[in-house]
């Protein structure tokens, strides 16, 4: 066959397009952070919690044997200004007869519960963590996706930057109040607002320059990615069913990072699509 003589325009126009799509596919987090271990961002949610007590220190501890990039972090204040990781605004489903609002708490009565009996006896006098704690186990380890349930942001920013963590920690905030709380309120760590729908999300990548946002499985979308990548904004999504069939769609639309209830079996999956 008689090769096609192409103009060099042309050549330099394919190579421009490759170079773009390279980029979309590379994106990363800061450096302190690094690049996903398994070619997509694992984040376990609440740690690794299937037969270990959720938001413990051996949850994340075993999020980090695992290899996964981030652990979830749900933060909360006690009565005397103290934060502490519990997904639930109450304690009642995590200390056997004991009921309560973690607001309405001192830190020493909420370490003084135990929340792993109530998952099994090997994890007998669990305690619930302090941030200050998570974040000693988790410095140079994992990185920290940190889910406010509380506004107060500056007050968590001091702290992190106690440990020198503002470049591993990523912040989960709603789309209005990242608005209202502006990029510079949260130093060297990386906000990420979650849209909830694609139209908010053109709405916020075109009046703001952002690195990160999050999503659910019912708003992802390839065009939802395509769109952010086309910002240089990367995208976390929380699973829904956590089926290997889920994941395959998540990877082929090039999401960045996956919030999972299931990491080994996630990451498994990964380690796969590479062989």
């Amino acid at each position: 066959m008689k090769s096609i003589s192409r103009p060099k325009f042309y050549w330099l126009l394919v190579a421009c397009l490759l170079s773009l799509a390279a980029q979309a596919q590379t994106l990363q987090l800061p450096e302190q952070v690094g690049a996903a271990k398994h070619g997509v961002y694992v984040i376990a949610h609440r740690g690794v919690h299937r037969g270990i007590p959720e938001n413990s220190l051996p949850a994340y501890a075993k999020a980090i044997e695992l290899g996964c990039d981030f652990i979830e972090v749900d933060i909360r204040r006690t009565r005397d200004g103290k934060f502490v990781s519990i997904h639930n605004p109450t304690i009642d489903a995590y200390a056997e007869g004991e009921s309560g609002k973690v607001s309405d708490m001192t830190l020493q009565q909420i370490k003084a519960l135990d929340i792993g009996s109530a998952v099994g006896p090997q994890w007998r006098d669990t305690r619930v963590p302090t941030l200050e704690e998570i974040l000693e186990l988790a410095k140079g380890k994992v990185g920290i996706y940190l889910d406010l349930k509380v506004p107060a942001v500056a007050e968590l920013l001091q702290i992190i930057k106690q440990y020198d963590m503002e470049h591993s920690v990523v912040w989960y905030i709603p789309m209005n109040f990242y608005l209202e709380t502006g990029r510079d309120d949260f130093g060297q760590s990386l906000p990420m607002p979650d849209p909830h729908s694609y139209e908010n999300l053109g709405d916020l990548l075109d009046n703001h320059s952002v690195p990160l946002v999050a999503t659910d499985m019912g708003v992802l979308s390839k065009d939802f990615v395509t769109r952010a990548h086309a910002r240089n904004t990367m995208v976390f999504v929380d699973e829904d069913d956590g089926s290997e069939v889920e994941w395959a769609q998540i990877l082929r639309w090039n999401t960045d990072g996956i919030q999972t209830d299931h990491p080994e079996k996630l990451i498994e999956f990964l380690k796969r699509q590479k062989q």
